[in-house]
């Protein structure tokens, strides 16, 4: 693939591949783990909307009537976005153990 004039001219990289977030398992670069409270999550989704990765979901969790906040680890960088946005403070963080 050549590069135009104006690709070349711009600093940094240049994602070339659609979609190649999605096949790039990025969890391992995680120092702090979001960890959620099921009793105290309400399943508002306010984590799911402030996550930059897309990696959290609000859905059905066996044992409990509501759905609550589920966090795909696989590509949850650790940025800790969802726990300060939490109004249920329902979301911890722990050191990811290695």
């Amino acid at each position: 693939m050549s590069k135009t004039k104006q690709q070349k001219d711009l600093p940094g990289g240049i994602i070339t591949d659609i979609g190649s977030t999605a096949r790039n398992k990025t969890g391992s670069w995680r120092t702090f783990k979001p960890v959620v409270n099921l009793e105290k999550c309400a399943g508002c989704g306010i984590c799911e909307k402030f996550c930059p990765e897309g990696c959290i979901t609000i859905q059905k969790v066996e044992g409990y009537d509501k759905p609550k906040c589920a966090i795909n680890y696989d590509y949850c960088k650790g940025c800790l976005i969802c726990m300060e946005e939490c109004p249920f403070k329902a979301i911890n963080s722990v050191v990811e153990e290695k």
